[in-house]
């Protein structure tokens, strides 16, 4: 795998700020709240694939949050464009980030390891 370049690193850092301030001044309470864990820019820039938090959310919900995403989409493109005067924002993907989870329930167990080892 390719390392990436710091312009696309900077992109997903951005973008890691503005979409969580243009998820707020929506109106839908179920994904104006919603905590995005991590963005992956394409090589162009032209896609980002948004990762969010899955914990606390049932199946349904995810169904119908990713649903609510893809209508509100052309609302979080216009708030990224207007906040970076940008010519173009990539195009947004939405998923729900199983690896945080596994990675919250592997810390959960290490701190659990870690206190019977104190004992």
């Amino acid at each position: 795998m390719k390392p990436k370049s710091i312009k696309i690193k900077q992109v997903e850092s951005l973008l890691l700020e503005l979409i969580p301030e243009a998820l707020s001044s929506l109106t839908d309470n179920r994904i104006n709240a919603l905590g995005i864990t991590d963005i992956d820019c394409s090589k162009g820039k032209y896609n980002a694939t948004v990762y969010i938090n899955p914990e606390f959310i049932t199946e349904e919900e995810k169904r119908e949050i990713l649903r609510q995403l893809r209508k509100a989409k052309g609302s979080i493109k216009s708030h990224c464009l207007n906040a970076t005067n940008w010519f173009r924002c990539p195009d947004f993907d939405f998923k729900f980030d199983e690896d945080f989870a596994k990675r919250s329930r592997m810390e959960k167990l290490f701190k659990e390891i870690e206190g019977k080892k104190d004992e």
